[in-house]
């Protein structure tokens, strides 16, 4: 059966004292996505949300330029793994087939099994100007991943992406144990929510590698948040796809590496929400 969560037996030993007993920890699955009968890719993976993970996925690699693009989505379980079998118009099979590619994706895996150096560092998406943010809304909106994330908090283990609005507050929240999957997965529940993501800002629990900023411009998101460094080609990434890239982001502040425009120092420099 594949679970997000597995209870497993173990031996602690803590301050000098040996202990049985059990601890929660995340599941981790090969999840294979295919195409009209051919695979595409084999992730490793969070058993969880997994049509949000096709969708995202598929729009990530530029399999599909919409979700409606995706004729048909079957979850199959399978005793080793778990399939996400697409079905695609041919046109859309066509240019999948150019850009085929089988790869074995470790946990924490973007860019596993790409074939051209130029393709690694392809550029993002130029996303639109979107929206003004003090800092205080920026931090608020970090500020309440943590209460969402019900399999870290019982694994402390796994990753989080988000999306949050003005108006709104966090949208969605998805979980993996890689972050390139949970934000690939946020971008498919957006995709199928028909959420505009040019008003809000893509939040993580994670670095910000140059994958995450290609994945981020697809969603046409401006601002993205992490709670940790990025890399430094993620911020020349960042610079020319026009993202805000606000990283660092911890209880006492953050810091801002591309386009510090979209942060207004005083609240009335922030723009109305519709």
């Amino acid at each position: 059966m594949h679970v997000a969560v597995q209870a497993i037996d173990r031996e602690s030993w803590r301050d000098g004292v040996a202990s049985d007993g059990t601890r929660l920890i995340p599941e981790e699955t090969p999840i294979a996505l295919t195409y009209n009968g051919g695979t595409y890719a084999v992730m490793m993976g969070t058993p969880q949300n997994l049509e949000d993970f096709a969708v995202g996925f598929s729009l990530s690699e530029g399999i599909v330029k919409s979700a409606d693009d995706i004729q048909s989505l079957e979850v199959v379980r399978l005793d080793d793994g778990i399939e996400l079998r697409m079905w695609l118009a041919s046109e859309d099979a066509g240019r999948m087939s150019e850009r085929r590619r089988h790869i074995a994706g470790p946990t924490g895996c973007g860019i596993c099994g790409i074939e051209s150096i130029a393709e690694a560092v392809r550029p993002a998406a130029v996303v639109p100007q979107g929206q003004t943010f003090t800092p205080d809304k920026i931090m608020t909106a970090m500020q309440g991943i943590a209460p969402l994330q019900a399999i870290n908090m019982q694994t402390r283990a796994v990753h989080a992406a988000a999306f949050w609005s003005p108006a709104r507050g966090i949208v969605a929240l998805r979980e993996d144990v890689g972050r390139h999957n949970a934000l690939d997965k946020l971008a498919g529940a957006l995709a199928r929510s028909r959420t505009d993501a040019s008003g809000g800002i893509v939040l993580l629990t994670s670095r910000v590698s140059v994958e995450m900023v290609q994945k981020a411009a697809a969603i046409g998101a401006p601002v993205m948040v992490a709670v940790s460094a990025p890399t430094a080609l993620a911020v020349r990434t960042a610079e020319a796809a026009g993202i805000t890239l606000v990283a660092i982001a911890r209880q006492d502040g953050f810091e801002v590496f591309t386009h510090g425009g979209r942060v207004a120092c005083r609240a009335t420099e922030v723009a109305d929400v519709a």
